[in-house]
């Protein structure tokens, strides 16, 4: 007789990533992992005396099984599950909040390619990231699941009341003609009106859901994806473009001038914006972010704190903290500040609109924008390594590497920063590569700075290939 296959055979341990729940379609991440999976998160809900989740997801064609699925998983470990449908990830969260379940999973593959999905988590008002993950793998591989449950099933439509919630605070008090860029992502779905609603004249693009990805791929934070949005701005004579990731947590900007306004300058004006209401309130951003944010945030009157790259890392920091506002490199912004502290791209662009239209100077926004000091930067830079091996690549050159008089910063990775300019060297927490970034002042400056880091990188792996 074949041996029975036991439900941890069924599960690939790789896909139980630092953030969230992620694998291929068909391979790694079936209806029967997302089953699985439902329980798991099923019966740490019933250890906390919690009984009731919304369950949302994306655009993907894969969304609706492995949607049901997680449900079927949840509902037979005894959860209630209030389905919201075919929404971005942040509409998962604010749900959660509507109907005070505390819980939501997003079924999502967010950036990645279409033939991944994935999952984002949050029980109890706790995004799990790292332990937690870990847990939920070892609870199904050592078969400690809830069964036999019947818990209920609702489907119920929440996105009238978010786009509501927005326009009754949000407001751009001039009328600003914006290109929105959704990516054939799930923002299409509802963005445009957000934007109209606040006030604004929308020019849709690839605004159509569609899981296959016809255009580009929905990912603002490589720039390739945003050319034909900056195309469309000038085409259109549009003020402003702005675009979301394939499940509406993350933002992207660009001028008329066709301009790449990145994260860590926004979060310079949306800093500035909060700390006008709430002065001497904590600034949360990561370590990818440019080192002229702290000047800034401390000139505006905020107290700005570093912290680790990743969604879940930052909201527990805030929570912790009890930040107004974060924002990752990324493109993921948190707004405390009259909204519930959870990432979320649609808010955050209106919030951008709303500082742009509101300028009291009337300036233009490539006029606002210049007020945010910019220096030379690189984009990020990857090499790739094998699995595993990037994370002891890390902590060998925390051992070895010395930069003279730079401050340095070790919470993730190793960020040595100069009055000049800054450079990082990190393990990604969802693929197996170094991550690296640098930022200066001016050109000569940023040289300085990668000659450096090249000497320190190689003397932990002399044939490492630098991308720079």
């Amino acid at each position: 007789m074949p041996p029975v296959q036991s439900p941890a055979d069924a599960v690939d341990p790789s896909i139980f990533r630092a953030y969230d729940v992620r694998g291929v379609v068909g391979k790694t991440l079936t209806a029967q992992v997302a089953r699985l999976l439902g329980q798991s998160i099923g019966t740490l809900m019933r250890e906390k005396g919690l009984n009731e989740i919304v369950v949302g997801r994306d655009g993907r064609l894969s969304g609706p099984e492995l949607a049901g699925a997680l449900s079927d998983g949840l509902r037979e470990a005894g959860i209630d599950v209030i389905d919201v449908g075919a929404v971005p990830t942040p509409v998962v969260y604010f749900a959660a909040y509507r109907f005070n379940t505390g819980s939501g999973v997003a079924v999502t593959g967010s950036h990645n390619p279409p033939d991944y999905n994935g999952f984002k988590i949050v029980v109890g008002g706790e995004t799990l990231s790292e332990g937690a993950i870990q847990d939920l793998y070892q609870r199904i591989a050592s078969g400690a699941l809830e069964a036999g449950g019947q818990g209920g099933l609702r489907h119920v439509d929440v996105v009238p009341d978010y786009i509501e919630r927005i326009i009754s605070d949000v407001q751009a008090e001039r009328r600003m003609k914006v290109v929105v860029d959704c990516g054939n992502g799930i923002p299409g779905a509802l963005a445009p009106q957000v934007i109209e609603g606040i006030g604004c004249e929308v020019v849709p693009l690839y605004c159509e859901v569609d899981g296959t990805f016809p255009n580009h791929h929905p990912d603002p934070s490589d720039p390739h994806n945003l050319e034909d949005l900056i195309h469309a701005v000038r085409q259109t004579g549009a003020d402003l473009g702005i675009a979301f990731d394939g499940d509406g947590d993350r933002l992207g900007v660009v001028t008329k001038q066709g301009e790449i306004i990145y994260p860590d300058r926004l979060l310079m004006l949306f800093a500035r914006d909060v700390l006008s209401r709430q002065p001497g309130a904590t600034i949360i951003y990561d370590v990818k972010c440019t080192g002229h944010l702290k000047g800034q945030v401390l000139e505006a009157g905020g107290s700005p704190l570093m912290w680790r790259t990743g969604h879940s890392l930052i909201k527990a920091k805030m929570r912790e903290t009890q930040a107004e506002l974060a924002g990752e490199m990324s493109g993921h912004f948190f707004f405390k500040e009259r909204w519930y502290g959870f990432d979320d791209g649609i808010y955050a662009g209106a919030r951008l609109l709303e500082i742009l239209a509101g300028d009291i100077e009337g300036r233009t926004p490539e006029e606002i924008f210049a007020t945010c000091p910019k220096g030379v930067s690189t984009p990020e830079l990857k090499i790739e390594l094998n699995e595993g091996e990037h994370y002891r690549f890390i902590e060998k050159f925390k051992e070895k590497a010395t930069f003279g008089d730079a401050t340095l910063t070790t919470i993730d990775g190793v960020r040595a920063d100069w009055p000049d300019g800054w450079g990082l060297v990190r393990a990604s927490n969802t693929t197996p590569v170094l991550v690296l970034r640098f930022d200066a002042d001016n050109a000569a400056a940023l040289k300085r700075i990668q000659q450096a880091f090249r000497e320190q990188l190689f003397l932990v792996d002399p044939g490492l290939k630098l991308p720079f």
